[in-house]
């Protein structure tokens, strides 16, 4: 029992950890830009820009494969999807229409599809070593 409590405890750590982490990702890199671009022929594209989510992800991977080469794996699996769907509740709880949670639910979904198996692809590959059994 003595032994279960601090791995728990670090393990709820880094979810926590990895949350605050997610959530400050997203508002340097989405949280600034709220306007929606108007096209020529009116139809309008927003608020974000592509490479705005790429670099949303790339930054993700460095807390992602910190906290799964480190066998935190609840922490990596769920920490990141936390923080992403807190943020983009946040964002986007001001539409009108009432389809942001359709939105909300997707990165939700999304998110753990992609963390899941990236961390378990990291923690074995950290676990094995190399493809050609260099250390």
């Amino acid at each position: 029992m003595q032994q279960r409590l601090p791995k728990l405890v670090l393990q709820l750590s880094t979810i926590l950890g990895l949350a605050v982490v997610t959530l400050a990702v997203w508002a340097a890199w989405l949280g600034w830009d709220q306007h929606r671009d108007v096209q020529p022929d009116g139809t309008t594209t927003g608020p974000y820009e592509a490479w705005q989510v790429i670099g949303l992800v790339l930054t993700l991977l460095g807390p992602l494969y910190w906290a799964a080469s480190r066998r935190y794996i609840a922490g990596a699996v769920l920490g990141i999807p936390i923080g992403l769907t807190v943020a983009a509740y946040y964002d986007w709880s001001d539409d009108s229409s009432g389809l942001f949670m359709v939105g909300v639910g997707m990165v939700m979904v999304g998110s753990l599809a992609v963390t899941a198996p990236v961390s378990a692809v990291i923690a074995h590959v950290k676990r094995e070593g190399p493809p050609d059994g260099r250390r």
